[in-house]
């Protein structure tokens, strides 16, 4: 994982970042959003199953096929592999089947810092389908320069935002 922060880092400083990325003083928000063509029930069945679409390159075993996620309050997003070998990337804070998920802690590098972290996933019906807005904030102590840092943790939360969407055909 810290390979793949290296690399985004090489690509953040030479790319502008395309979603919406807001700083802050002690940190930075980055949002994502799009329709699908998928009820709510559809989209929330493939969220809570973060093997479907979490990229393997965004994890520490390698596999996403390791990762888990208990949707009820105080549950898990892990990562499990051989050997005793585990992490809990978020805590589930918030849940409202079909409409949102909502989840607490900081992924990957950003545990080894004095931050906190909110990832949340929104699940609007439309006419046509569902509306998936994802939002990550990131607030507290920094080692880092957010405004370089903020474009690389959101190409990597936008990379499982465009994989979760993917699953499904664009709203029309």
């Amino acid at each position: 994982m810290f390979r793949t922060i290296a690399c985004a880092l090489a690509i953040a400083v030479a790319t502008p970042a395309a979603a919406d990325v807001t700083l802050a003083d002690h940190g930075f928000v980055t949002s994502n959003s799009a329709e699908v063509s998928a009820s709510p029930a559809e989209v929330w069945a493939a969220l809570v199953e973060p093997a479907r679409y979490w990229s393997g390159d965004h994890s520490w075993s390698g596999d996403a096929a390791n990762f888990s996620l208990d949707p009820v309050g105080g549950g898990c997003f892990c990562e499990n592999w051989g050997e005793g070998n585990s992490v809990e990337h978020m805590r589930v804070v918030m849940v409202r089947p079909n409409a949102m998920l909502r989840l607490s802690g900081a992924l990957g590098p950003l545990q080894s810092e004095g931050l906190a972290g909110a990832l949340t996933w929104q699940l609007d019906a439309t006419d046509t389908g569902t509306r998936i807005t994802q939002t990550m904030s990131v607030g507290g102590h920094m080692q880092f320069d957010r405004e370089t840092f903020a474009p690389i943790v959101d190409s990597v939360v936008r990379e499982q935002f465009d994989r979760l969407v993917a699953l499904f055909p664009a709203s029309e």
